[in-house]
């Protein structure tokens, strides 16, 4: 767990889980959207028709949990379709690194999809995402899974960001008539 991340020692005093701070949080969602677009674009090109079938099968069924309003059900799912595409591309090397980082980022992708109403709006981003790969054009492919981790790091930014305070009400002089 230390390895991954998820768990910290302290000399003396035992293992704590890792707190990623929310600034760590958007560098990996930074780096994410990077990796995301080179997977989108190599995907493109690359996926077996086999494959395709595979991730159309998952957004059905991400779709249903929309429907349905299973949003631990549709958190797993959301997990399962993008490790699923990275480990489409056959590279170990960029599997285990996306698998660390997103290890990190858990708790921030969790309360992300905690609002419900945000689950149809990332479902109907992974039909786009799929749609792009199976055009087979490998910039809209990168740019469909670039954009779709940028906006998760916005909803994390929004999230994780206190409201400012409202304003004071100004009181009102009370008038008497006569």
């Amino acid at each position: 767990l230390e390895e991954t991340g998820l768990v910290r020692q302290e000399k003396n005093r035992g293992v704590f889980v890792r707190h990623i701070p929310l600034a760590e949080a958007l560098e990996i969602f930074d780096l994410r959207a990077m990796m995301d677009e080179s997977v989108g674009r190599h995907l493109a090109q690359h996926i077996t028709p086999e494959q395709l079938r595979q991730v159309k099968v998952m957004v059905d069924a991400m779709e249903r949990s929309v429907k349905t309003g299973d949003a631990d059900t549709y958190h797993l799912q959301n997990l399962e379709f993008h490790d699923t595409l990275v480990a489409f591309t056959g590279n170990r090397k960029l599997t285990t690194l996306y698998r660390r980082l997103i290890n990190e980022l858990s708790l921030f992708r969790r309360i992300n999809l905690a609002d419900s109403t945000q689950l149809p709006v990332s479902a109907s981003e992974h039909r786009g995402i799929v749609k792009a790969i199976a055009s087979g054009d490998a910039l809209a492919a990168g740019r469909a899974m670039r954009q779709h981790v940028l906006d998760s790091k916005q909803r994390t930014l929004r999230n994780n960001t206190p409201a400012a305070p409202a304003p004071a009400a100004t009181p009102r002089r009370r008038t008497t008539h006569a």
